[in-house]
């Protein structure tokens, strides 16, 4: 029986429980995961925690990612260049590596989409912490121009690894026309449904939308552009792609695209409920 686990500060609404069992079921691996709420003033000891309890697999979810990405013995080149770790694997040899699965969660997220990265025009809203991965991935793709919109334009912010962008505010952004709209901010996001980061008139300038928030899956952002004939694609496959990464970290072997589609279908049924 191997253990893995979920570190966070408030978990009381993960899904990812629940998405991670069911891909343990489906790949054939006897194991529990189980969720670990940790306060700031004990976060410190956490990779030690995980060496001793022999914790084969954790993610780790805000505000944690940076914190722990100081305590793992190695890193991925992707969570190195975003600056974060989400996915922890303890190796046979005791020590810990570290890794980015958003990064690849987004990618597979709009490759299962059909949208293309290479020579577009990518917008993306928001300059948090959620937005680092899209970046990372958007340059390592070859979007030829990405722009970051904020409310601040002029704040300091820190960037992935070699990411450069064209910084923008809010009150510029009837002036741009692009290929992809990628929300990463929590705007839309249960319970303050039926908003949208931007107007109808900014979605119409795009072809393709993504929103990362999975709750609600169809936000107003995504609904108003699938009225108006957009591509679309929603936060919830990006979660599931992105734990279905970590199992292939975690056991060494990949996951098939069926299995994500089939867990995502069955998150995405119970969802709207």
């Amino acid at each position: 029986m191997e253990f893995y686990g979920l570190i966070g500060e408030k978990l009381g609404h993960s899904y990812s429980p629940q998405i991670q069992q069911r891909l343990l079921e489906l790949l054939g691996v006897q194991g529990g995961y189980k969720l670990f709420e940790i306060p700031k003033e004990k976060i410190g000891s956490a990779a030690a925690a995980i060496r001793l309890l022999g914790i084969k697999g954790v993610n780790v979810t805000i505000p944690y990612k940076q914190e722990l990405l100081r305590q793992v013995d190695a890193l991925s080149p992707e969570a190195e260049a975003i600056g974060a770790v989400n996915t922890l694997l303890l190796r046979e040899d005791g020590t810990l590596y570290g890794a980015n699965t958003d990064y690849f969660g987004f990618g597979r997220m709009v490759v299962s989409a059909g949208i293309t990265i290479r020579d577009k025009v990518c917008v993306v809203l928001g300059a948090g912490g959620a937005s680092k991965a899209v970046l990372a991935y958007l340059k390592d793709a070859g979007a030829r121009m990405i722009y970051l919109i904020s409310r601040d334009p002029a704040r300091p912010i820190s960037l992935p690894n070699g990411v450069c962008v064209t910084r923008v505010g809010y009150s510029q952004l009837d002036a741009l026309k692009g290929d992809m709209l990628i929300n990463t901010t929590p705007v839309g996001m249960y319970p303050n449904t039926g908003i949208s980061p931007v107007a109808p008139e900014v979605i119409a300038q795009f072809d393709a939308l993504v929103d990362l928030i999975y709750n609600p899956t169809e936000t107003e952002f995504l609904r108003l552009g699938r009225g108006m004939g957009k591509t679309t694609c929603d936060g919830l496959y990006m979660l599931v792609a992105q734990a279905a990464r970590s199992q292939e970290i975690w056991q060494g072997r990949p996951v098939e695209e069926a299995v994500i589609r089939q867990i995502y279908g069955e998150m995405k049924e119970e969802l709207a409920r």
